[in-house]
């Protein structure tokens, strides 16, 4: 049993895991239930993309609350939109544009690892949020970049899988990085992609606005965007404001989850993932890319908590004595970081245990990529 209760960090709102889609993409199981999104049109900032009509049959109302302390007055259940629409939107950009610092603050709360190693983001994660009568599924992608192995052949397939199937999308361009033929070739492929696409300048703050304008139309020059937003996902300026304009733009229909959900992820690989962050905030360095970490084993103990067992791969002996740390200090400093933001997620306590193997050519094995949710390519 993996599900639980995950409290929001940074916001009143509090959420909790979903087992949804786990052995089949949600995004194409909605899509197959209703008629595709009109064809993209040019914009004015805020403006309503045109949507295909659709009956929506009444959602389920949202499940009832916890019954609150005696001293306070229980809130009051909520109550089911009149008018609801859904929708997924995948978030597109290059490595380290801020994608899952966006789709963190857009749910209100962490559901996917954030660091400063490029390609992070190994397989698309969906955040759950609600705005007004609109549930969206926002979609971290893997960064788009020109892969040079099997797994980042892996990884940027997944990324454009991932915007074939959504609703609408919105691409992330660093404010702070020239538009070069990487940028180019990226909106070029995006043209083609039957759904609306929004351009979001990331990282505006320190930026004088006569630079940001010219940005801007430079983007809008390359190619034909819905609407153009300047934000910055770190600290939130602007991210409502898109918040509010993609509910607006998704298509009507009856939300796929539960009102309190944040993301339908498994305990199990969020797990895997807050270590995977801890692994690269520390040994950023000194620690090649091609690390993974897999939740080998979850086993409830019931007023105890929790009993985690994480195994660290590596691909040589060099780098399993750079994860263990002189004397083993690496590994417990990691261990302690992890299961003290773990302790918070699940809302009990978490006996975390780690544990370093090499695994030469694990980027070659199909069974690690399923692990993954990623597909195996064959060349």
């Amino acid at each position: 049993m993996e599900k639980r209760t995950m409290n929001a960090k940074s916001t009143p709102r509090r959420g909790k895991t979903s087992t949804a889609g786990t052995h089949k993409s949600p995004m194409a199981a909605a899509k197959s239930k209703r008629p595709q999104t009109a064809e993209k049109t040019k914009q004015p900032m805020g403006a309503k993309p045109p949507l295909a009509a659709k009956k929506a049959s009444q959602p389920k109302p949202a499940p009832a609350s916890k019954p609150a302390p005696a001293n306070k007055p229980e809130p009051a259940p909520r109550v089911a939109p009149t008018n609801p629409r859904f929708g997924f939107v995948a978030i597109f950009g290059a490595t380290n544009a801020g994608k899952s610092t966006l789709v963190n603050r857009l749910v209100g709360t962490k559901i996917t690892i954030v660091s400063h190693k490029v390609q992070t983001t190994r397989m698309p994660i969906r955040g759950i949020a609600i705005d007004g009568d609109s549930q969206l599924v926002f979609v971290d992608t893997p960064g788009i970049f020109k892969p040079r192995r099997r797994l980042d052949r892996a990884m940027v397939r997944a990324a454009w899988g991932a915007g074939g199937e959504a609703d609408i999308i919105v691409l992330l361009f660093d404010a702070h990085r020239k538009i070069d033929d990487d940028t180019r070739a990226m909106v070029a492929r995006l043209a083609d992609v039957p759904v609306p696409v929004c351009l979001a300048l990331n990282k505006v703050d320190e930026i004088e606005k006569v630079r940001l304008l010219g940005l801007a139309q430079e983007m809008n020059a390359l190619g034909t965007f819905a609407a153009t937003f300047m934000i910055s996902a770190l600290k939130g300026s602007g991210v409502e404001h898109l918040k509010h304009y993609l509910a607006g733009a998704v298509p009507e229909g009856v939300w796929h989850y539960p009102a309190d959900d944040v993301t339908d992820a498994p305990m199990r690989i969020l797990a895997a993932e807050i270590t995977r962050e801890k692994l690269y905030a520390r040994l950023h360095q000194e620690l090649p890319y091609a690390a993974t970490v897999e939740t080998t084993s979850w086993k409830e103990m019931g007023k105890k908590g929790v009993r985690i067992e994480q195994t660290i791969f590596v691909e040589r002996d060099s780098q399993r004595s750079i994860v263990l740390g002189e004397g083993g200090r690496a590994i417990k400093q990691m261990s302690t970081e992890s299961r003290t933001e773990l302790t918070e997620i699940v809302g009990r306590p978490v006996h975390l245990f780690l544990h370093v193997k090499v695994r030469e050519g694990w980027e070659h094995d199909p069974e690690r990529y399923r692990e993954m949710g990623l597909e195996f390519p064959k060349e």
